[in-house]
């Protein structure tokens, strides 16, 4: 009885897993199509990118009720709302005339994003044995890391070889596959909650990711100028109405509480800075590819592979690392390899080919890879277990706010470098390269010195 339990664990953590990476899969899969996209529905580059930057913002939006929903509803539910949410999405991107359409679609498939991956760790944190965490995390963290960087490969190898919305009509029959296995094995049961749903938190929080990422977004088109920092203190005066309504109303979307330990909160940057530089690099490399280098969109794509796929095996390894070594030595190797990889980038930047690029891809991938699922398991055994649901719903909102500000940062600096005017579109887009190369690698240093700290002080607690 307890090894057939099991396997319907494992089986409904495969349909989970399933859905959520094809969601992001599909998250990165049009930032090779940009070019394209930009001429066929007569937009700017900054523009197109809501579609990636949109879809990571509602995502974030989406995982900010997961803390209450968990508690509620039946996670077999939820899953089948996820499904049904990115069907819709799927089929009116796949179907449009219009970049409008195109966007609204995105936003609804963005909704299975944000309801699957929390499941997807709620399952794990509260099925799966504390000796096997890591290995389980592991798993999910290979999900999560591998998708976004195969996205670019399987968008530009589609678009090379016929239309882009074969990069939709593609992906309808693993979502079927992932609905019959959660329909069939997903059977948790919410713990309940007597608090009603706090509107008023979630309204204010849309509204602060939205003003500082759309803030950001505008760099792109007028620079660093007034109504830019208008719309970022805007965001920042959301922010802090969100933490007071969600700290003194009737109910709070999640237990803010959870930040009075300083190893979770640089838990927190760690994980923010690792997503803001696997996002980001991922929209980045592509771009710089066409741009820069003359090269396809399949070719641009294809770059990202094998560091994709080199992360993801090792992601597993790296859990089981943890589970017999502890979680400091494979987060903190990881952030060495983090490090080197953007250092590698920034350095080499004049002489980078597809073949370097794949070469420094890989070595930040593997970093990235080692860091990522076992920061958030080291979260969450900071916490006490009733606060496990808030752990998961925040940092699964921190990591996609992160490719948000990502894609929309990096994407706008590149496009005021390419509305400049001064030089080649070669040369501006060289330039604007630049930059994010740098900026990525101070991301890296923090990341770094944020996990040298957090487990100097969890070792200092231990030792008391």
């Amino acid at each position: 009885m307890a090894h057939a339990k099991q396997q319907h664990t494992y089986l409904a953590i495969l349909s989970l897993a399933l859905l959520t990476f094809i969601g992001i899969l599909n998250e990165t899969s049009m930032n090779v199509t940009y070019p394209e996209l930009s001429r066929e529905f007569a937009v700017s580059l900054d523009m197109v990118q809501w579609i990636t930057t949109g879809y990571l913002l509602m995502v974030t939006v989406t995982m900010g009720t997961t803390a209450y929903l968990l508690r509620q509803f039946t996670a077999q539910k939820l899953q089948l709302v996820a499904v049904a949410a990115f069907i819709t999405g799927d089929l009116m991107c796949a179907l449009t005339g219009s970049f409008a359409v195109l966007l609204a679609g995105r936003l609804i498939q963005a909704i299975a994003t944000g309801l699957s991956t929390p499941i997807l760790f709620h399952i794990i944190f509260t099925e799966i044995p504390r000796e096997r965490l890591g290995a389980m995390t592991g798993f999910a963290g290979m999900v999560i890391s591998f998708a976004p960087a195969l996205g670019p490969t399987y968008g530009g190898w589609i678009s090379a070889v016929t239309s882009w919305r074969m990069i939709f009509w593609l992906l309808l029959p693993f979502v079927l596959v992932s609905l019959l296995l959660g329909q069939l094995f997903i059977r948790n049961r919410p713990i309940g909650n007597q608090q009603p749903f706090s509107y008023g938190s979630l309204v204010s929080l849309a509204l602060a990711l939205f003003t500082v990422v759309y803030g950001l977004a505008l760099i792109g088109r007028s620079g660093l100028r007034w109504v830019v920092l208008a719309w970022l203190v805007a965001g920042a005066c959301f922010f802090a109405l969100f933490v007071y309504v969600n700290n003194h109303g009737r109910s709070r979307l999640f237990d803010l509480g959870v930040f009075r330990s300083k190893p979770l909160r640089l838990a927190t940057l760690t994980y923010f800075n690792l997503q803001f530089i696997n996002i980001g690099i991922s929209l980045v490399i592509p771009l710089y590819a066409q741009y820069v280098l003359g090269s396809t969109s399949t070719v641009a794509g294809l770059i990202l592979l094998p560091g994709s796929v080199f992360g993801a095996l090792l992601a597993p390894f790296a859990g089981r690392l943890a589970d017999s070594q502890g979680f400091a030595t494979p987060v903190t190797f990881g952030g060495v390899l983090l490090l080197a990889g953007t250092l590698c980038f920034a350095l080499f930047q004049p002489g980078l080919t597809p073949v370097l690029i794949m070469a420094f891809f890989i070595i930040l991938r593997i970093g990235f890879n080692f860091a990522f699922g076992n920061t958030i398991s080291n979260a969450t055994v900071l916490v006490a277990a009733q606060n496990s649901a808030d752990v998961n719903s925040i940092f699964n909102m921190v990591q996609q706010f992160a490719g948000s500000l990502g894609t929309a940062f990096l994407a706008a600096v590149l496009a005021i470098y390419q509305n400049s005017g001064a030089g080649s579109l070669q040369a501006r887009s060289y330039a604007g390269g630049r930059f994010d190369y740098l900026f990525l690698l101070a991301m890296a240093i923090i990341a770094l010195a944020a996990i040298v700290v957090n487990y100097q002080l969890q070792r200092r607690a231990a030792h008391r």
